[in-house]
């Protein structure tokens, strides 16, 4: 390749804002004249590079905006030892037909149960299909809302939490919200209503929401938007760091400590 040819197509990538057919152009038309691969193979293989590197970038962008709390995906669950789940319905969820039918999902259990696991699993393949995703827990998603209710910017973070096709609120239920949160959390839900669709996690039973809302007829609104289109997946079993920590030593069978004494 010339020098001249080079520099014309170095300045033709940067146009195109190409970044990965610079690094592997080399490797390919060797690989071209060494098998005698045709132009059309050899371009194709070129543009297939980017479009892969191009996809790479956007979900690395995508997931970074999601605010995703770690990267797990469904081959990282332990389904063997949750038994109270059935795999092939949380396969089925992650299908994403109830994000394309704009339906919600929700996970109850103890902690520790993989809940959050799940639903970020879930948002990752979200992202893979080109859906906006947004994390957060009730607890940060409360503080936004009172500090934005304060600063009088209420409506814009009620715009920002609506606008996602996928909102996930983790851990509903590990405090109880004030009126004016409680309020606003219903403004989210309302205006998400069959327009876009959430992911819960919480360790209360539908009947205990009553206390997360402090009012059980604000709850049963709520839980009306929620529930209207919506799976439920209940989780019944023991904690994975309860687990883990059982496997490091820090918890003794009963009777373990007398038997040493």
């Amino acid at each position: 390749m010339t020098t001249l040819l080079y520099e014309r197509l170095q300045d033709a990538f940067q146009a195109f804002g190409w970044t990965r057919i610079p690094e592997v152009v080399d490797h390919h038309a060797e690989e071209a004249a060494k098998h005698n691969i045709s132009y059309l193979e050899f371009l194709d293989k070129l543009l297939q590079e980017e479009l892969l590197a191009k996809r790479e970038r956007f979900v690395r962008m995508k997931t970074r905006m999601a605010r995703l709390p770690f990267h797990k995906t469904l081959d990282q669950f332990d389904f063997s030892f949750q038994p109270s789940i059935d795999e092939r319905r949380i396969r089925e969820l992650a299908t994403l037909r109830f994000l394309a039918h704009r339906e919600n999902l929700i996970f109850l259990g103890p902690p520790g149960v993989g809940k959050t696991h799940l639903a970020v699993a879930i948002a990752l393949e979200a992202i893979k299909q080109r859906y906006t995703v947004y994390f957060t827990t009730a607890h940060d998603l409360v503080e936004t809302l009172q500090q934005a209710h304060q600063n009088n910017t209420i409506r814009q973070k009620i715009k920002m939490f609506t606008k996602p096709n996928l909102l996930i609120i983790d851990e509903i239920g590990y405090r109880r919200m004030e009126d004016t949160a409680a309020h606003f959390f219903f403004q989210i839900v309302s205006e998400r209503y069959e327009t876009g669709s959430i992911i819960l996690t919480s360790n209360k039973t539908y009947g205990a929401w009553g206390e997360i809302f402090g009012d059980s007829v604000l709850a049963t609104a709520i839980l009306d938007r929620l529930l209207h289109h919506s799976t439920t997946i209940n989780i019944k079993g023991e904690s994975y760091r309860i687990k883990e920590k059982k496997k490091a030593g820090f918890f003794r069978p009963e009777g373990a400590e007398d038997k040493q004494e």
